[in-house]
């Protein structure tokens, strides 16, 4: 257990995020029963992760701080922020608003602190340069993060009432917008500027996608908010962008599913459980729900209709990955005994 808690990934609040997306998922589908079973996973795994991390920071402070100056796993830190939105946005599904009006005020809280302080130890907290060698896909939950706000925010405005909703929402969508472009870039320049491994290209590639399907839930819920003057200024801009978004987020996942057969087939790297699956799991729930508000929100039947279809198949690749992390922990559980 001490060894589990010293070795932590940062980013393994992905669990959270995969879990409560595909929840929610679930709920749409009328599938009640399996997302209140996965609400009820996530829950756990949220209270355990939460546990574990803070004995990380209090026990293994050094391990702690060498991920967060860490830019290949710094911006992983993000997932606690998306983990404790997505989860909170889970229970507004439920109407348990108390309790997902608390979630918000820490994901708000945390993405605000996390949001200088881990580019600036990411970035410039090691001497070694260029930084732009340690970009990746993990750069992307930083927008993930901005984004899981902004849909948690505008879930909770039309409830509570507060215009303070509206613009935290709007203010976050506009933030992640542009943070998606700004890390496209440093992601894009990596790849074209330095040489690419076949190792390098590991799941978190996969955010970009779950970037674009989050936004896009994020600006259809902000269209379907109550009217406030920050809404009613942006509604249209906004509902436009999401639908580009949708479609970026839809032509991405050809070269993402490429890339698995070149690192897996073409090159031969095993397919094995590792935390940072979790980070592709959750991209495909994000697209399937994304998909389901964006129909919904701007009428658009086929586009609900293509993520009806896919948080089913996100369902099946959340299954097989949380059954081999239970592999992983039994097998690792007998080898101690031995």
């Amino acid at each position: 257990m001490r060894d589990a808690v010293r070795t932590l990934h940062p980013g393994y609040f992905a669990l959270v995020m995969a879990t409560g997306i595909v929840s929610i998922g679930m709920r749409y589908q009328g599938a009640h029963a399996l997302s209140v079973a996965l609400l009820w996973i996530g829950v756990l795994s949220y209270a355990v992760l939460l546990v574990a991390t803070v004995a990380r920071v209090v026990a293994f402070r050094r391990e702690f701080v060498a991920d967060l100056t860490d830019p290949r796993r710094g911006f992983a830190t993000f997932t606690f922020v998306a983990a404790t939105d997505v989860l909170g946005t889970r229970l507004a599904v439920d109407r348990h608003y108390l309790y997902a009006g608390i979630l918000l005020t820490v994901g708000w809280v945390a993405w605000l602190i996390l949001g200088y302080v881990v580019p600036w130890t990411a970035l410039f907290g090691r001497a070694v340069r260029p930084v732009l060698t340690a970009a990746n896909g993990s750069w992307f939950t930083w927008v993930v993060a901005s984004q899981s706000v902004a849909v948690l925010a505008a879930a909770l405005q039309p409830e509570f009432g507060r215009r303070e909703l509206a613009v935290l929402a709007v203010f976050s969508w506009s933030v992640g917008v542009f943070l998606y472009g700004a890390v496209g870039v440093l992601v894009a320049l990596r790849l074209m500027l330095y040489p690419v491994k076949a190792e390098d290209l590991t799941p978190p590639y996969w955010v970009a996608m779950g970037a674009t399907a989050i936004t896009v839930v994020a600006g259809a819920s902000i269209v379907e908010m109550a009217d406030a003057p920050m809404v009613a200024a942006t509604r249209g801009l906004i509902g436009g962008t999401s639908v580009l978004f949708w479609g970026f987020g839809t032509w991405l996942v050809i070269p993402l599913l490429a890339t698995g057969v070149w690192r897996h087939v073409v090159h031969r790297i095993p397919l094995r459980y590792e935390p940072t699956l979790w980070s592709m799991v959750f991209p495909l729930g994000m697209y399937g729900v994304g998909s389901i508000f964006l129909g919904h929100a701007d009428g658009l039947p086929i586009v609900a209709g293509v993520g009806a279809v896919e948080i089913w198949i996100a369902l099946a690749v959340w299954a097989l990955v949380f059954a081999a992390m239970l592999a992983q922990l039994t097998s690792g559980v007998r080898r101690r005994d031995g």
